[in-house]
This record gives C-alpha cells, structure tokens and sequence, in this order.
C-alpha cells in the first residue's frame, strides 16, 4: 500500500469538482498542467483566469521533499518559524553526503562515520517534527519518491531542481529553495508566477540504440539552458504512451537542464503498470476512477497550437541517440555526427571514465539496457578499454537487480559499484589525479555537465548520454566510436559489432528488498529536542536577518561583475563544500569562487575597492562587511542557472550584499534572493552591463516607492567623479516586497505564528 493513501483518496474524490468548476471558468478545453495547478490554488477559489507569465498565484502542494545537503538550512530555518508539526507530509533523503571513492560498502561506512553529526541532526529534528526519514543508503531522492510517493494529479515541491522527476508520474512536481519550503511546511500558500506552457508532441515510437533520454537531450539542444525558464513542458502523443514510466521520470528529471519550471506527462497505461509493481495497486486504482481528469483534453491534443504558447513535435522513429556537451547539457550532438564534432572541436578522443546511473537514470529497466550491452563485451571477448561505474538509484532498485545477476555482469567487466547516492552527479567523486587538471573526456548518464560539476577539474569534459551508450562508448574508451555503425577489436583480434541494447521495464520477478531504509517519525516527540553543538563546523544555528532599514542603498561597493555562465555551482560549490551546508558561516567561505570576474578573466580574485588590492571573493566580501560597507553582485545571462540550492542566496545575504543585478535569472535563483530579503534586479537596457566599471561605487534609489512593475534606479559614481544612472527592472510582487521590507520571507512567518 502507498504511503499517505488517504490523503490521495481525498485528493481523487474532490478532483471532478474541481475540473468542472474549472471549465466554467476558463469556457474552454483544458491542458493537464492546468488542471493540477487550479486544483491545488491554496484558496480553492476558481473565480480568476491567471495570466500565464504575468499573474502570481498561491498554491497548496501536497507534500515535501528534502535532501541531506539541502534539508538542513531548510529544517534549520523552519525551527524558527514556530511550529510544533509540518503541516503537510514531508520527507528527507540522505543521497549527497555520500562520497565515491572505493565502492558501496566502504563509501557508506565513511559517510556515516564522517557525517554522523549531520546525520543524526536531520534523523532527530526529523522525529520531532513529524518528518518521514530515509537514512543514507536508501536512496537518491528523486528515485525513492519516484517509488513511494508520487501520484498522477498531485503537486509537490522540493527542495532540489530534480524534484521535477516525478512529473514521470503525472505529477506537478517543482524544485524550490528551503525558504519556500518552509512556508508549506509551515501550512503558509506557496507563491509561483503562472507558468506558460509548452507542448512537447512525441509521434512514433522510439527502437534501437534511442531511449527516453535521448528525448529530453534532443529538447535540450532544441530549447537551450534558459528556453524552459518560467515555462511548463506538457508531453503528449501516441509516442509519449510508449515510454515507459521510469523512461517519462528521465525526460522529466532533465527537464531542470532547460530551466523549465517542471514537466509532466499524463495519466497512462505506463504508469499504471509501475504504480502496480511498486506495490501501489490502491493508487492505480484510484487514480483509473478519475483516469480522464489526469490527462489533458482530447480537444487540446488535437489541436495544441490553440492552446500551447509553443508547440514541438518529435518523432520517435526518427529520433537519433544523442551525446550533449561537453560544459553544458544543452550542447546537443545526434551520435552520426558527434565524431565529426569530436575532431573538429578538439575534444579530448580517450574516454578516462564512463559513468551510469543518478536520479536521471538509475530505474531497472536503465539498469537492464546497460547490461545487455555488458553482456555483449563479456559474449565477444571485449575488454573495458576506460574505468566505469555504477550507481543505483534505490536499495530497492540495487537489491532486485543484484538478486537478478545484473551487478555481477558490470563487475565481471571491470565495473565498480557505488554507493545509491548521488556521488559523481554532484562532485562527491574523490576522482584519483583529478587535483592535476589535466584535459581529459569523461561520459556519463547524469543530468548536468558544467565545468569542474563531477570532479573539481576546469579541464573534464563531461558528456551526457544514455546508460547504454555510455557503456558502448566505455568499452570503446573513444568518444569518436558510433554503436550503432563502427566495429571493434576484441581480445583475439576478431572484428565484432555490438547489437542494439535490450531491456525490461519492470522486473518479472517484481521487486525485492529487505531494509528500504525508511524511519517513521515517533507519534510523540512534545519532549524530544534537537540538539546542535554550539561548536560545531557542521552546524549552525540561525541568526534572523535584519529588516530593511527605510533607506536606499547608497555607496555600495562592487563585489563581483560576473562573466559568462554564472551558475549556482560557480556561486556556491558543492563537492567537498557539502559538509557546510547546515553552516552558513562556514559555507559562506565558497562564495562566487568560480565566477570568472569580467575585468581580468580570473576566478575568485576581485578588487577591494578599500585597500585597493585583490583577493578572494569571500574574504573581499567579509572585509566589506567588517567595515560596514554594503556590497553588490553584478551577472551575466541566465545568473544562478541549476540547482535550488538557497545557500547561492543566503551566502551574499550573510556576506553583507545588499543586491543582485543582472541581465538575466534563473526561476529558483531569483526566487531565494527575494526569499532572504536580498533585491533581485535586472538591467532594462541589457547593454548597461557595460557601463559598470571595477572601482564604481554604485546607488540604488527609490527604494522607498519600490512597487510591482516599476523599475528602480541605478546610479553608477565612477572614480573620475562622473555619474551615470540608468533603470532595473524587478519581478517583486506586493507580498515579495514584504520579503525585503521584513528582512526575509521567514521572518513574515515568524511575526505571524508569534
């Protein structure tokens, strides 16, 4: 039985209402994405047609999703906010304090030996306040609430841009920062500007060497890193009925790779079958009562230009695999001619490592693909030619493809095991010679490739593929090798062609698993309490941020001028930086290291405007603050592009910078600035990007008549005593405006439980 079925009875029971309550509003056909998002208006009121791309709207998730890395500010700030309960069902996972370095046992007994104090943190302040807990092993998240928690019609958020995974399962599922969760777990409505909508048509079917993945990486290459930026994808079509339903989760899952605010598919046969084998039979049968409501109109299917703001169509058929990268996941190659690329771009030939699994790619039936071409290197007498590794998505995922005889196929080629974590994804790959930096390719069936993402070195170049390519591609050891056309030398010299991969959505045993890892939070916990060392290096508790003082911000001082891709893995690192991430102090220590500064094309190594010298960016940013100097952060396009991580925002805000001005935002990024009470700008006039100079002091005017949709002013003092002022624009609604006004989002919270 699923975990919370009552409360998605509730949900199915209320749903026809909801709809047909709807119909008479909108007078027209309606998409799935509409339907899930009226259906969840924290007001229940259907009175009001929201303005796709304009109007905000409040909205009532079902539940809450965390990871270890995450979870904490998140369950550090929500301590603060007065609660004795969640007030909606929430889990956290520990799937990133996991390093990969030797294996899945020794790599498991290291993290809970080294993270024990975190860990226990977040099992505890879990316990007390009615939080589900899977302890590390169990998991990565996205996989495990793939499993046991999504649900066809549903809205969650979470606190990691791959929360959009479960959209596999016909749920609006959305990444957030942990401010925003807070206040659904705090029972506060959870503010999203309307998302416009694209539909994504998918014809055919896909054969051969093409997967699931190869449908999001040619969207990729289609939309770009920013295309999907405050928009919903809506996949539909005879083709979307044939992938199966771990196949839509991958689709889904790098949907975060476009910026897309999330993606979802409607209610099918696909999905039926997995809630099925993942022992959700209630949920399906629920879910087949209101079956017609879980999907969107036949009429706008037949005739989506009418109600899209854009439309592509793919055919399956014709959908050749692709490779994408390397440096960003959108850099889209079909493999016909990816060689070509290859040699025309210089691209590093030798494959060092191919790696396959993540949150993207992990589900049995990604498992059993990879192995059959496995199989073939050990049937044709192939050797693994590059390092290769294997991370299973759950212990459920792990356990039933073990009992299967798949792991054994992997290690007989030369294949390591790691731990079911995130590992290598999120840089929590202790990589050997990585510290050299030395050029070199690696492959892989992970979601994200930004320089120095898996192993800390600027020269890796990271490709992203299917798990069956990747393992074609590393028993080859060369990215200009094509599976589907080139042969290879086996052990006795003989030529021999792989054949294309074959693989079972679910296993035909069912699944299996002895210890899922899952702790219930205790039924009592009035007297339980979190303890945190007031010496810890881990853990912090908060200090709230101060209000805004009624004045503008007058002699600011540049802190950084971004060039180019500033991501939220450039403002805030992850890898080794993970064990701060329930100490904002310490972590602060990380800001906007790898932004490159556009005044010298260096990283961490900025001006101090009060010395004259330069140095790196934290220590600039903590000499300002010691000096009462408020600072602000100058970027590029697309600024803080990725993960949710809200430590990218509260970092500056801890640092003592007051504003965030840039060409562009990514969704997440701009929402956790306002959240922590930071000013998130952006240039009117783009070109006066340039106008901001290294040693410029820099105003920001009219704070005081700041409201929804009128720009503020920016005035620019050079040190030759001119001045230049110029407008920025700003996204602030009322309520965000409130955010600053009091300092940050948590405080409102906190004023109104006190």
């Amino acid at each position: 039985m699923a975990f919370d079925i009552e409360l998605i009875k509730s949900k199915y029971r209320n749903y026809p209402e909801k709809i047909n309550m709807l119909r008479k509003v909108l007078k027209r056909p309606l998409t799935l994405t509409e339907k899930i998002l009226y259906a969840h208006l924290y007001d229940g009121e259907y009175g009001y047609q929201f303005k796709r791309g304009v109007d905000y709207a409040e909205f009532q998730p079902d539940r809450v999703a965390m990871q270890d890395a995450t979870a904490q500010m998140a369950l550090l700030q929500f301590m603060q906010a007065g609660k004795d309960k969640v007030a909606v069902p929430t889990t956290v996972h520990c799937d990133h304090l996991i390093q990969a370095k030797q294996g899945a046992e020794e790599d498991l007994k290291t993290a809970l030996n080294t993270s024990k104090e975190v860990f226990d943190f977040l099992a505890s302040v879990s316990n007390k306040y009615g939080i589900g807990f899977w302890k590390p092993g169990a998991g990565i998240i996205h996989q495990v609430v793939l499993e046991n928690y999504a649900f066809p019609g549903g809205m969650m958020i979470g606190t990691d841009s791959h929360t959009v995974n479960a959209g596999g399962l016909g749920m609006i599922a959305i990444g957030v920062g942990g401010a925003d969760a807070v206040d659904v777990m705090a029972g506060m409505p959870w503010e999203l500007r309307f998302p416009k909508l694209i539909g994504i048509k998918l014809t055919g079917k896909m054969n051969g060497w093409t997967s699931a993945k190869d449908v999001i990486l040619k969207v990729a290459g289609i939309l770009t890193v920013k295309g999907g930026t405050g928009k919903i994808l809506e996949y539909f079509g005879e083709g979307a009925k044939s992938i199966s339903c771990t196949g839509k989760g991958t689709i889904c899952n790098m949907g975060a790779e476009i910026g897309a605010t999330t993606s979802l598919f409607g209610y099918d046969r696909k999905m039926k079958e997995y809630l099925e084998g993942t022992w959700r039979r209630d949920v399906a049968s629920e879910a087949d009562k209101i079956a017609e409501h879980l999907q969107g109109d036949p009429e706008v299917y037949d005739n989506p230009g009418n109600y899209f703001d854009e439309v592509i169509e793919i055919n399956l058929s014709e959908l050749e695999p692709h490779i994408n990268g390397p440096f960003s996941p959108d850099r889209a190659w079909p493999i016909s001619r990816f060689a070509e690329a290859v040699k025309k771009n210089d691209y590093p030939r030798k494959i060092e490592v191919g790696l396959i699994g993540s949150c993207t790619n992990s589900s049995y039936e990604d498992i059993t693909r990879a192995a059959s071409i496995a199989k073939q290197a050990l049937d044709k007498n192939l050797r693994v030619r590059s390092e290769f590794t294997i991370t299973p998505g759950s212990e459920q995922v792990r356990y039933t493809v073990e009992r299967d005889g798949l792991m054994d196929i992997f290690k007989k080629i030369g294949g390591v095991v790691l731990a079911n974590a995130c590992g290598p994804c999120i840089g929590q790959w202790a990589r050997h010679d990585s510290d050299k930096q030395e050029k070199n390719s690696i492959i892989t069936s992970f979601n994200r490739n930004f320089a120095k993402r898996n192993d800390g070195n600027p020269n890796t170049h990271a490709f992203v593929a299917s798990p069956e390519i990747v393992t074609a591609m590393t028993i080859a050891g060369d990215l200009m090798f094509n599976p589907l056309t080139d042969e290879l030398i086996n052990e006795e010299g003989e030529r021999v062609r792989l054949s294309e991969p074959s693989g079972i959505e679910l296993p035909l045993q069912g699944f299996n698993v002895e210890d899922n890892g899952y702790q219930a939070p205790s039924k009592d916990s009035s007297s339980l309490e979190v303890i945190i060392h007031p010496h810890s290096n881990r853990l912090q508790l908060l200090t709230p941020f101060k209000p805004w003082n009624g004045e503008d911000f007058v002699d600011l001082k540049l802190l950084i001028k971004a060039k180019g891709k500033c991501t939220t893995d450039h403002i805030s690192m992850a890898g080794p930086w993970l064990r701060y991430r329930g100490h904002l102090d310490n972590i602060s220590n990380n800001l906007l290291i790898g932004a490159v500064n556009a005044f010298n094309d260096k990283t961490n190594y900025v001006q101090n405007q009060l010395t004259g010298k330069y140095g790196p960016v934290p220590d600039t940013a903590r000499h300002y603050k010691a000096h009462g100097t408020g600072t602000i952060i100058v970027g590029d396009e697309n600024y803080g592009e990725g993960s949710s991580r809200e430590h990218a925002a509260m970092e500056p805000r801890h640092m003592g910078v007051k504003a965030v001005l840039v060409k562009s935002f990514a969704r997440i990024h701009e929402t956790n600035l306002k959240k922590q009470g930071m000013l998130a700008l952006t240039f009117t006039d783009k070109l006066d990007y340039d106008r901001i100079l290294e040693d410029d002091t820099i105003d920001i005017l009219d704070l005081a008549r700041m409201k929804p949709g009128h720009p503020l002013q920016v005035r620019l003092r050079h040190s030759d005593g001119t001045e230049e002022v110029f407008n920025a624009d700003h996204s602030f609604n009322e309520n965000q405006i409130n955010w600053f006004r009091a300092g940050s989002a948590l405080n409102l919270i906190r004023q109104q439980n006190e």
